[in-house]
């Protein structure tokens, strides 16, 4: 019992090893060549975006919009790859069938 409750200690540490390390991770995502950027944390928080003037008129909205759909959605899909790389390592200690 006490060897199951070390084990569950270190897989508590290293959980909390991996959530800092993600918190730190910072992702960028860019669109529209280049003139829309985002970027987020490996918690999928946003950090900042970064819109170039010369997108910023009535006409193109709709460019923009999708520019930062695109920047967005790029950058979530990266923060969640990391993120489930780095929670492979604890679920392989688990022994958890498929992971």
């Amino acid at each position: 019992m006490l060897d199951k409750a070390k084990q569950l200690w270190e897989l508590q540490k290293k959980a909390r090893a991996i959530q800092k390390e993600l918190k730190e991770t910072e992702v960028e995502a860019k669109a529209a060549e280049g003139q829309v950027t985002v970027i987020f944390n490996g918690e999928q928080h946003i950090q900042s975006i970064e819109i170039d003037p010369a997108i910023l008129t009535p006409e193109r909205k709709k460019e923009l919009e999708k520019a930062l759909q695109q920047a967005i959605s790029e950058a979530i899909s990266r923060v969640q790859a990391i993120a489930s790389e780095k929670m492979k390592a604890i679920a392989g200690d688990l022994n958890i069938p498929g992971m």
